[in-house]
């Protein structure tokens, strides 16, 4: 045991929590560098900001008293779409961007409705990416529903900062207690409030009725709401309910209700909130501020994004002429120039080696002369030392001398050489307030290019053997501006290695959110193969039809006219040469239309720095717009600098690393290292036979839509929830194909002739559940035998009539026999069935369960969550009273045969 303990104190160790670029930082107290952005979408509105202000102030003291005198909010930047008119007391934003706010404003996709929620997928203490508000939210009084805004704010700053959950479960609103009694899903439990069917609701009043319970699951009909008393004496919890004036605090371990089946207690193995905010890095690095006195109002500074400035930084030394790195880097600085960046961008070039050379000063890209004059100066031949900070420097001339701002420019660093003098130019690099994102060629580039990229906000990127490896990250440089429409969206990405006079062939798929400015391009390395590309109307695209570039890069590129055929569209490729050559079929586009937003796909690792035998964590995310994309096939390929790429299927089963099922987010834990380095990340999403579907269901990590309060004995009710266009949970996307790459990630401490993957235990099992009929029937998702990968040797399985006794000795329970139990692959659902050995189970009686795999080292996994199975007998009559409109706090009896399926 003292070995699995420390294998499982180096997981904790080392999944450490990770946030996408923000420049939130804690200075005595007080949060500074947030960051809230409008979303270019959102009409000009005056009120929008003065109400984010309000909005921040009142939060601010708010977050300061639940945090008994820790926290406050010092100084936010709001950052105006370029959309909205200039005004004088607007500055130029230097890192800040939309893709980087901690907080962003816009609008709904299909109206789904206002609620504040946070992007968060990580595990208990990580931070989250972003918190989303409607301007409507904003804008309209939202004080019955959610409490204030500031109050709201401080519910998601809490998921958003310290990475707790929800406790309130909208799929599991009420459970059998271990006192056998019906209680809502909430913390604390001294929240009162009455259980109610809605049956009419008129002018502010409604006709109820009391909730009947299921004859099987001894829970309450699906229609039945917990409706808490408007005046509490409850102070907790913030993540439950902030919408009542009592409630001001975080649950506690006192105060915490660990029963409940909530996100919190799954995610955090039953911890409250505030043990888990103690565990923070903000909580450790501070002390409740002295005296009586409140902290300062938040300063705010206004900012206005502007257009995109970037200049390419590109090395061409020496070194540049190995394994073809001069040419894959001209391909996909044409690429990028032709088919990613958005038309109106200022761009200019630079070339490096021993010194530098100015290229082109920023020109607008707006037609085919522009980028052409660019791509004209791309370098033939590679030679020279390396010199990084020459480059910068003269990059950062070229903006200037362009009468723009290195402030907020971004410039685009390639490089496959060493430089040591590269730290000299750290603190010229810090002032320009530009964005550097990093391009690391092959396994010699330099180690300090991160610290540039991660100092200044910009994208870490890595490139190897894969030959398609440089378009696929040049493709990842998007605008930052949220104008998702204007951005282009890789389809394809593939390279073949194929043999003389040999055909090969593949299958794109254009779906109706995209088709404007399709590319399709093809690349050789020895000789130009032959060309078939037929569209879904049969239509025929030859060689002839795709165009060579005058620089002879060994690439041709065919542009769809208009908007490309919905369909699958089929490629063929001929190796005209006699001996092998390596084709490579890249497909990019962009929305269809400024009204349809495009299906999407992010990837990126749970941290950028890893060290052995720590697993990582890969998540892609499928989206269209807000909404989740679910039932599709998302596959990561992970590349090393010394080693295979490894290819890993991700899923969205809510088990292993997946946090929450069905939430559009995909993922799994990365353990196969292949040595010390940069470890590239690229996804390919695909949706076939109609099996993908938008997720129209609440999200989790929201503010609770509270449907109404008790005042005075009556039941008060709120506005109900908009309807969604379609009244199902879910509605068909259609097929597509979409690929992705992400930041890379650095390994360290892997041992010398290392490889593959590390001992590590099967992963906890998170989603036990339990079900009382004549024998006890349970359900789960199979782990691995290293994490969430293989098949575990063997399973251990728990029982006992106390809850606390399964808690805290897990070892002294009694043990279920489960030798007929084998079990099956990672991933696969795990059920199994016993009787529990007990001379008589007497109505009531109630049983907790949980269950540990062991893997073929005797490796043991954390132990899972606890579920819950109870036995009851209906009585001839229901006993719940008609509660009407006269109550006060909940006093329930539990009826039915139940079924509990409780996940703590």
């Amino acid at each position: 045991m003292v070995h699995n303990l420390t294998v499982i104190l180096v997981l904790a160790l080392y999944l450490l929590p990770g946030v996408k670029g923000s420049m939130v930082n804690l200075n005595n107290n007080g949060y500074d560098g947030i960051v809230i952005a409008i979303n270019p979408s959102v009409p000009e509105e005056e009120n929008l900001i003065q109400n984010i202000k309000e909005m921040v102030t009142e939060a601010s003291t708010y977050l300061f008293h639940a945090t008994k005198r820790r926290f406050y909010f010092r100084s936010v930047s709001i950052l105006i779409p370029v959309t909205w008119r200039s005004k004088s007391e607007y500055l130029m934003p230097r890192q800040e961007s939309y893709d980087r706010a901690d907080v962003i404003v816009a609008n709904p996709y299909l109206k789904y409705g206002d609620d504040p929620y946070t992007l968060q997928y990580g595990q208990c203490g990580e931070k989250g990416q972003y918190i989303h508000f409607t301007p409507n939210f904003l804008l309209t009084n939202n004080l019955p529903v959610y409490g204030s805004r500031g109050r709201a704010f401080v519910h998601e700053w809490a998921h958003l900062r310290w990475g707790v959950f929800d406790e309130y479960n909208v799929d599991q609103p009420f459970y059998i207690s271990r006192n056998n009694a019906v209680e809502a899903t909430r913390c604390s439990t001294h929240i009162t409030g009455v259980n109610v069917v809605f049956q009419k609701c008129q002018r502010g009043s409604c006709i109820t009725k009391p909730c009947t319970r299921d004859s099987q699951t001894g829970l309450y009909e699906a229609k039945c709401t917990f409706i808490p008393v408007k005046s509490q004496k409850a102070k907790e919890s913030i993540m439950f309910m902030q919408s009542l004036n009592s409630v001001t605090e975080f649950c506690t371990a006192k105060t915490h209700n660990t029963e409940a089946p909530n996100l919190q207690n799954k995610m955090c193995n039953r911890r409250s909130t505030w043990d888990v905010i103690k565990d923070s890095d903000d909580f450790q690095n501070v002390s409740p501020m002295r005296g009586k006195n409140l902290p300062p109002h938040p300063t705010f500074s206004l900012l206005r994004s502007k257009h995109r400035v970037v200049c390419l930084v590109l090395d061409k030394s020496g070194s540049m002429a190995a394994e073809d790195r001069l040419l894959r880097m001209n391909q996909a600085v044409e690429l990028y120039l032709i088919q990613i960046i958005e038309v109106g961008s200022l761009v200019g070039l630079v070339t490096f080696d021993s010194s530098a050379t100015i290229q082109n000063y920023l020109m607008e890209i707006n037609n085919e002369n522009a980028y052409q004059s660019i791509t004209a100066n791309l370098p033939l031949q590679a030679n020279g030392g390396t010199s990084i900070c020459e480059g910068l420097r003269k990059g950062f001339e070229v903006i200037i001398q362009s009468n723009q701002s290195t402030s907020g420019s971004e410039i685009i660093l390639l490089t496959d050489g060493e430089d040591s003098e590269i730290r000299s130019c750290l603190e010229d690099v810090k002032r320009s307030g530009a964005i550097i994102h990093t391009i690391a060629l092959g396994p010699s580039a330099d180690r300090e290019l991160e610290t540039l990229s991660s100092m200044t906000g910009g994208l870490q990127l890595f490139a190897n053997k894969d030959v398609n490896g440089l378009i696929d990250v040049f493709s990842r440089i998007s605008s930052p501006s949220g104008n998702i429409t204007q951005r282009a969206i890789q389809l394809e990405s593939k390279a073949m290695t194929v043999t003389g006079s040999k055909w090969i062939n593949g299958t794109v798929f254009v779906d109706g959110t995209i088709g404007s400015d399709t590319f399709f391009v093809v690349t050789w390395t020895i000789q130009k193969p032959e060309i078939l590309l037929h569209d879904p109307k049969g239509k025929v695209y030859k060689t002839t039809a795709f165009k060579e570039d005058r620089l002879n890069v060994r690439s041709a590129r065919l542009h769809i006219p208009d908007i490309a055929e919905k369909g699958s569209w089929t490629y063929s490729l001929l190796n005209n040469h006699r001996d092998s050559q390596t084709l490579t079929v890249t497909v990019t586009t962009r929305a269809s239309s400024s009204t349809t937003l495009p299906v999407t796909a992010t990837v990126h690792m749970s941290q950028n720095k890893a060290h052995y035998p720590s697993p990582v964590i890969v998540y892609a995310r499928v989206s269209q717009g807000f909404l989740p994309v679910l039932g599709v096939h998302v596959t990561a390929i992970v590349e090393a600098e010394n080693g295979p790429q490894v290819t890993l299927e991700l899923w969205d089963n809510g088990a292993g690393a997946d946090a929450v099922k069905n939430d559009g987010i995909y993922s799994r834990y990365f353990t196969e290292y292949h040595g010390n380095g940069r470890y590239s990340l690229k996804v390919r999403v695909q949706a076939r036979k109609n099996m993908a579907r938008l997720s129209l269901r609440q999200r989790p990590n929201q503010s609770l839509y509270v449907p109404g309060y008790v005042e005075n004995g009556t039941v008060i009710p709120n506005p109900p929830r908009p309807k969604t266009k379609q009244d199902t949970a879910a509605t068909g996307v259609g097929d597509f194909d979409r690929v992705a790459s992400g930041d890379i990630i650095t390994i360290t401490d892997v041992p010398p002739g290392g490889s593959g993957t590390p001992i590590l235990p099967p992963s906890k099992i998170t989603d036990l559940k339990a079900k009382f009929k004549d024998n006890i029937q349970l359900s789960w998702t199979a782990p691995g035998s290293v994490l969430d990968r293989g098949r575990a040797h063997h399973y251990i399985i728990k029982i006992s009539t106390h809850l606390r006794e399964l808690e805290e000795g897990f070892d002294n329970v009694t043990l279920v026999n489960t030798s007929s139990l084998i079990p099956k692959e990672a991933g696969s659902r795990e059920s199994f069935e016993f009787k529990p050995e007990l001379s008589e189970i007497e109505n009531g009686t109630s049983f907790f369960i949980a269950i540990q795999a062991i893997n073929e080292a005797n490796l043991t996994s954390t132990i899972s969550n606890i579920a819950h199975a109870t036995k009851f007998i209906p009585p001839q009559e229901p006993s719940a009273r008609d509660l009407g409109t006269k109550v006060s706090a909940i006093s329930l009896a539990v009826l039915g045969l139940a079924v509990i399926l409780s996940i703590f």
